[in-house]
């Protein structure tokens, strides 16, 4: 009886073997020699050697599984790498790493000095255009092609495969608005899969559902089709009647869905939708639309975590699943009892708790409900909970409008997304005096993901902006009273930073207190060196500062709490103890950040006072350079921000 759970079954011919074919793939050339009846084949030995790998080398799993055949298709038909093809969300791109020359390193991925869990335009003349967050490829693919028509190469194709909910990114329809009055030589496949790492949601979502649903207008479409001989046994219509027959569609599609395709609307020609599983018949129509000039658009439905079924029935849980068992996708977790809980369920939990006490209150984040863990209260208290998609502009600008109507908005992003929205959080927020909480999650170094997800520069790009409170939790405890403070009147707009993974004590749920605006405090109390800090890595300060009072070196530590407004009383009273050394500790970019803001308070000590004795102060933070992937311990180790660092600083 069949498991299942299992993915053997689905992996195996009866005449072959999973790896039989891949072996032999070394490169796109080897992969356009096969006959395309090899595809399918080859379809499920990638999948089988994803998800062995993937078990073992934790990664993004089951976007990349739904992208298999799709992979295959676009290399076998476009000369890659002279063709550009671009992946947005780059998740999706593992089969495109392994078949592009990179097999034998791919259970390097996401390691420290491996292959990169995202496309990198250094890494390989394949990856055309680098990407970690969403909604850029159509945007790149039109700069692409519009280059190569002023570079004289009209024969050059770009294709911009998105997915995974990317296409609700204001981005995306920016690119769509301008690349489809363009004459530009640019394919759009819309990996369309109902999801991005939580379920799809908005009226976009709602559109494709229509399109992919409407039984009137797939029936006609099919019988067209196969009168102009596009069955799979008289192989293709010939140009004139494929122009013929999207022409028709429009006409159907219109009657069918009764308005226009919004695609169509804006200029692109439309195609589909088809089964992006179906590997002959995506090379089939890719082949036609090559021979098509303008602006175009594929439409393919696909299945996330396609081939293993634990992936198709939970893809969010499996979106990045850590270890897992590969022959029943079952998740190995190793549970310790007692341990802290992570600072995003922290987060979750402590919203609803402010929430049943503040009928203000309200959830918003930009489609990572699970990741920021607001998922807890979109189940608790679903109208108080919204999820806008991957559209972080507009998430921060829907929060303004919440706030003046009276409402306390909690929005949740991820460090590295909120860069996407630094206008709306000067123009919308600060500027106009708006409560909004902004609490960034996995600021800092995140690890694996690596720099297009590092949470490097949110202290030192917000630390300008005016009406604006910066704050950072040393644990969880500060965690919660800094979220029960910023929603008290008067608080103003609040951004509040904490990192990605576990929190300090397993005692979380602590009493509620409000904090001091703007006060910092001192955790140790030393004669001879003074380490100040802010946020989660000041527990490293404090162990090296208990360290090196054990070993005869009297070392104060200063917890900062707030970045501004910056407590000044604080580090004049650090001055006044006539301090040997200053050490700051920052896991953001040194460059306009704590330390930063240290320096210049110290600098301007000593133009009022010349006589003032300024010790020497380091300052310890994210070096002025992009860092790698990799474990959060050897990244901190490789930036000077680790425990035998920050002691090393204090004995200089």
């Amino acid at each position: 009886m069949e498991n299942n759970n299992t993915i053997i079954s689905q992996l195996q011919s009866p005449d072959k073997l999973p790896g039989v074919i891949l072996s032999g793939i070394n490169s796109v050339d080897d992969l356009r020699a096969l006959p395309v009846s090899d595809l399918e084949q080859l379809s499920f030995e990638l999948r089988h050697y994803i998800i062995h790998t993937l078990a073992l080398h934790p990664g993004h799993l089951a976007s990349s599984l739904g992208t298999v055949e799709l992979t295959l298709a676009l290399h076998y038909v476009f000369n890659t790498p002279d063709d550009k093809l671009i992946w947005d969300v780059g998740h999706q791109a593992y089969a495109h790493k392994i078949i592009t020359g990179r097999r034998d390193l791919f259970p390097t991925i996401r390691t420290y000095g491996g292959l990169s869990g995202f496309p990198r335009i250094d890494e390989s003349p394949f990856d055309a255009f680098g990407t970690g967050h969403s909604s850029t490829s159509i945007s790149a693919a039109l700069g692409m092609a519009t280059a190569s028509t002023l570079q004289g190469n009209t024969k050059r194709q770009h294709i911009a495969v998105i997915g995974d909910g990317s296409m609700t990114g204001g981005q995306a329809f920016e690119a769509l608005n301008n690349a489809g009055v363009s004459k530009a030589n640019i394919l759009v496949v819309l990996n369309d899969n109902g999801i991005s790492i939580d379920k799809a949601v908005g009226g976009l979502s709602r559109h494709l559902t229509r399109i992919t649903a409407s039984p009137q207008y797939n029936k006609l479409k099919e019988k067209v089709w196969r009168h102009l001989g596009g069955d799979k046994t008289d192989h293709k219509p010939h140009n004139k009647s494929l122009n013929f027959f999207q022409r028709i569609t429009f006409m159907a599609k219109t009657a069918a869905l009764g308005a226009p395709n919004l695609f169509e609307s804006l200029g692109f020609r439309y195609f589909g939708p088809i089964d992006g599983h179906n590997v002959e018949e995506l090379v089939e129509v890719l082949s036609q639309l090559k021979t098509i000039r303008g602006p175009k658009l594929l439409h393919v439905i696909t299945k996330k975590g396609k081939g293993l079924r634990t992936a198709e029935r939970h893809p969010v849980t499996y979106h990045a699943p850590g270890r897992f068992n590969a022959e029943t996708g079952a998740q190995i977790k190793n549970n310790v009892n007692g341990q802290p809980l992570k600072y995003q369920d922290v987060f979750g939990h402590t919203i609803v708790e402010l929430a049943r006490h503040n009928p203000r209150i309200v959830g918003i984040t930009p489609a990572m409900p699970t990741g920021c863990s607001l998922n807890i209260m979109m189940e608790q208290m679903p109208t108080r909970a919204f999820d806008v998609g991957i559209a972080e502009q507009h998430a921060v600008t829907f929060a303004a409008g919440l706030a003046a109507q009276g409402m306390q908005p909690f929005c949740n992003i991820y460090s590295s997304f909120m860069q996407r929205a630094y206008d709306q959080i000067i123009h919308d927020v600060a500027l106009q005096h708006l409560p909004v909480i902004i609490c960034l999650d996995r600021a800092g170094i995140v690890g694996d993901d690596g720099p297009t997800h590092h949470g490097a520069f949110d202290l030192a790009c917000l630390r300008p902006i005016p009406n604006l409170t910066i704050c950072a939790p040393l644990d969880e405890h500060e965690l919660r009273n800094m979220m029960y403070t910023a929603q008290l009147p008067d608080q103003g707009a609040v951004v509040i930073r904490y990192p990605r993974g576990l929190s300090v004590h397993p005692d979380w749920k602590s009493p509620f207190q409000q904090l001091q605006t703007g006060r910092g405090r001192c955790l140790l109390q030393g004669t001879q060196v003074a380490i100040i800090s802010i946020g989660h890595i000041g527990n490293t300060a404090l162990q090296a500062a208990e360290t090196l009072t054990s070993q005869g070196i009297s070392t104060a530590m200063y917890d900062m709490r707030y970045l501004k407004p910056l407590d000044t009383d604080l580090l004049d009273s650090i001055l006044a103890q006539g301090f040997r050394r200053i050490v700051t500790l920052e896991d953001g970019v040194k460059k306009g950040g704590l330390g930063t803001a240290v320096l210049e308070h110290f600098a301007a000590v000593k133009s009022a006072n010349p006589s003032a004795v300024i010790p020497p102060t380091t300052v310890l933070g994210l070096p002025d350079h992009f860092v790698t992937h990799g474990p959060v311990p050897q990244l901190h180790r490789d930036c000077g921000i680790d425990l035998d660092s920050v002691i090393a600083a204090c004995k200089q």
